[in-house]
């Protein structure tokens, strides 16, 4: 199997990357954008459809592409021959590892959050634990994203390798 990965095309791997990339960062950022709208509106049918799409979302898109990123980075970087202890290399695992230190709370609040709204009956007023928890993952977004673009920037840009 290992063979078999090696072997890969380097315009495949980039490819199958970049497109990794773009569900991991896209998916998060839809699922963003309509969860905390959905709370903004504060109708309670409309997060729970939302709540548990997001929760779907996350394990059909963002696990997967979570998985494929760091299997196809390591690939690329040893078939450009990076050294994997890099400064370069570090500074990109570090934040992969922050990003996902931020993700895994957003994934167990997403979970709460859906269980809650499947709980609650029609016409019940959102729970006060809902709102402190939807603003923890709203504030764990944050970073999480300027982070993703800080990664980004270091995958086109490579300083330190050049």
């Amino acid at each position: 199997m290992l063979d078999t990965l090696l072997s890969l095309d380097y315009n495949l791997l980039k490819t199958i990357h970049i497109i990794s990339a773009t569900l991991l960062y896209g998916t998060g950022l839809g699922t963003f954008f309509f969860m905390i709208r959905a709370t903004r509106s504060g109708n309670a049918e409309a997060l729970r459809v939302t709540a548990a799409t997001v929760v779907l979302a996350d394990w059909i898109f963002t696990s997967p592409a979570v998985v494929v990123q760091l299997i196809t980075g390591l690939l690329l970087m040893h078939r450009l021959g990076y050294a994997f202890t890099s400064g370069w290399f570090m500074v990109v695992m570090a934040l992969f590892f922050f990003i996902g230190a931020l993700w895994l709370p957003v994934v167990w609040i997403q979970l709460q959050l859906r269980n809650m709204l499947q709980a609650m009956m029609p016409g019940d007023p959102l729970p006060a634990r809902f709102i402190r928890l939807v603003r923890i993952w709203e504030y764990l977004g944050y970073p999480a994203f300027g982070t993703g673009i800080g990664v980004f920037a270091l995958m086109v840009y490579k300083p330190w390798l050049s």
